[in-house]
């Protein structure tokens, strides 16, 4: 990022977002990086992933018309196989290394508590079951995080006043030459309103997963039947002015009211993440990773756009898909702060 800034260039923020949530995954699972910042190196995780995201969340006929489901007419299973095979391979490659290796490693990872409990006698977890894990988590886990970082930063630089004062707070908090810590986040109380205040106006997954009524009910008045698909519009409900002030505007103050507003499920205004027991499971590392990173970007840097692009001209179009992306990915360029040396990202 440094490298970056000193050329004046511009940033892809989602690529960057991307690549880090990547590598916290990776060292966790497989104490290596799996991304890289340059933007010559080819990011073919990445596109796979988001890919997948996309091809989701496409409406299929299939679903309407299960007699037809072998055809794959609009080619949505063809699509998944080629872009979910590229990451088992990525899965394979790590566990037939871990395979190979005829010294016991010095510190162990994840994959390799998860190995250790295959090859336990009569366990029920095989590899392919270790691949799925690993699918579900790199999915979850980098796509939608990088994604709201993307939409944070686009409101705040939509709103120079808002990522000023989000800055300032970090500078009391960190200090002029520290490094922004996990720790620190706790801390933030403004940092982490303009995350929620991102999720209620970009939740991630604008639909939430897909649920079936087990028996029919009813629900304000209206029959659910059994076994119907029930979809929850987050998206809609974050934008409802019956429940928010100024709905569609970025007002991250919000959330500093006396009444706090959670995103865990008991406050249904907001629940980017759904509630109950099919709460989302990556809830708790989202809202640990994407403030992290948030903070790292603003921490070090000012930001502006590039081409001389005024904020209230910035194109906030939206993707739909299972992840709810920028149409345009956003390009800023870094500015280094005064007396600023360090950086996370």
């Amino acid at each position: 990022m440094s490298e970056i800034c000193e050329r004046g260039e511009s940033v892809d923020i989602a690529r960057a977002s991307f690549v880090t949530s990547l590598n916290i995954i990776s060292n966790t699972f497989f104490s290596t990086n799996l991304g890289s910042y340059d933007p010559r190196t080819s990011m073919e995780l990445q596109e796979s992933v988001v890919r997948i995201m996309e091809t989701i969340g496409k409406p299929n006929l299939a679903n309407y018309f299960p007699l037809i489901g072998f055809l794959d007419l609009q080619g949505i299973r063809k699509e998944m196989k080629v872009c979910s095979d590229v990451l088992f391979q990525v899965f394979q490659g790590f566990i037939n290394a871990r395979n190979n290796e005829k010294t016991t490693r010095n510190e162990g990872d994840l994959l390799d508590s998860l190995m250790d409990l295959v090859k336990e006698n009569g366990s029920e977890l095989n590899v392919n079951d270790i691949k799925h894990f690993l699918y579900d988590l790199f999915l979850g886990g980098t796509d939608t995080n990088s994604t709201v970082v993307e939409w944070a930063m686009a409101e705040l630089l939509r709103n120079p006043m808002t990522m000023a004062k989000a800055q300032a707070e970090m500078d009391d908090v960190v200090g002029p030459n520290g490094v922004v810590q996990e720790s620190h986040i706790s801390d933030l109380p403004y940092l982490q309103a303009v995350a929620k205040e991102t999720l209620r106006l970009h939740p991630p997954g604008p639909l939430l997963a897909p649920h079936k009524a087990e028996t029919n009910v009813e629900v304000l008045g209206f029959l659910v039947p059994k076994n119907a698909q029930v979809l929850v519009n987050a998206w809609y409900i974050g934008r409802d002015s019956s429940i928010w002030e100024n709905a569609e505007r970025f007002e991250p103050q919000r959330f500093l009211s006396a009444r706090e507003i959670d995103v865990k499920g008991r406050d249904f205004e907001l629940i980017p993440f759904g509630a109950g027991q099919r709460i989302c499971p990556g809830m708790s590392v989202a809202m640990k990773t994407v403030p992290l990173i948030l903070a790292s970007l603003l921490y070090s840097f000012h930001w502006k756009l590039q081409n001389g692009v005024l904020p209230e001209d910035l194109d906030m179009d939206e993707s739909f898909g299972l992840t709810l992306h920028k149409t345009n990915p956003l390009y800023a360029v870094p500015v280094k702060k005064i007396n600023k040396t360090t950086t996370l990202v």
